[in-house]
């Protein structure tokens, strides 16, 4: 009895066949971003289901404006960081722009990268019907993959905005269309980013596999948010969809300010701090 009550405890192991469990059982889905060991270290402590190392980084870590210029070697870089600080949660990897588009041969052999280079559970593709041949294949030899439509980052100069997407009668059928697509293709789950709540409602009700939503409303199987968002860090970044969890610059300012000022007035170090 001790033995089997001990297994009870024991931290869950979270794989693709769980999040799609986890829709069927009505458990929602906690997604956070991670792109070094400590944060992920912590993500998984806490419990967090799946740990996106986001082409975000390119963005909050790298400091572009878009995630265009973000490379294979970038996300592989960062990936190895997050996977040497878990041990529970599942690592998404995202394939950055141009790692995957132009051909099923180079998706195969940039994901087949981050799949044997890491060691992680699965990659992520933004894109809709144009893309499901890649997936499948991706899928038919053993790579898990994760969708992402609504509003596509990597996009960005074809729609020129960060507003909104499929917010038209046309533009929310093809979603539609290409999340069903996309779930016949083989992902295990998809990411609706910035749509209408109703329209996530609809793809989430509409498809086997579960929905991951960011801007997209509470209907979906669960939900994912940018770290530095969440944490307060990206004080520029308002989008009333981040709730912020914390002021962590603010924070972060005030403990830099304090250390220069005991630096300025011999304060630190004392003696209790000197060997």
């Amino acid at each position: 009895m001790k033995n089997k009550k001990k297994n009870q405890n024991k931290p869950r192991v979270v794989t693709t066949k769980t999040v799609m469990t986890m829709k069927h059982t009505g458990e929602k889905i906690a997604m956070l971003t991670a792109y070094d060991y400590l944060v992920a270290k912590y993500l998984d402590q806490v419990g967090i289901d799946i740990i996106l190392v986001g082409d975000s980084l390119g963005n909050v870590v790298h400091g572009y404006e878009t995630t265009l210029p973000v490379t294979i070697d970038d996300m592989i870089y960062h990936a190895k960081a997050v996977k040497r600080g878990v041990k529970n949660a599942l690592i998404v990897v995202d394939m950055p722009f141009m790692s995957f588009q132009t051909s099923i041969d180079d998706a195969v052999r940039n994901a087949g990268r981050i799949m044997k280079e890491v060691g992680v559970g699965a990659v992520k593709l933004e894109g809709g019907e144009y893309i499901a041949d890649i997936v499948r294949h991706l899928v038919k030899i053993g790579i898990p993959v994760m969708g992402h439509l609504g509003l596509t980052p990597q996009a960005i100069n074809k729609f020129g905005t960060y507003e909104v997407r499929a917010t038209t009668k046309a533009e929310a059928e093809e979603l539609l269309r290409d999340a069903k697509i996309l779930a016949d293709a083989g992902i295990f789950a998809l990411v609706l980013e910035k749509i209408p709540a109703e329209l996530a409602k609809k793809v989430t009700q509409s498809i086997p596999i579960p929905t991951i939503g960011i801007g997209a409303g509470s209907h979906c199987d669960g939900q994912v948010l940018v770290v530095y968002d969440m944490l307060g860090l990206t004080e520029e970044f308002k989008p009333r969809f981040v709730r912020r969890y914390s002021e962590l610059a603010t924070t972060m300012r005030s403990a830099f300010q304090n250390f220069i000022a005991d630096v300025k007035t011999q304060k630190f170090p004392l003696k209790k701090e000197s060997y």
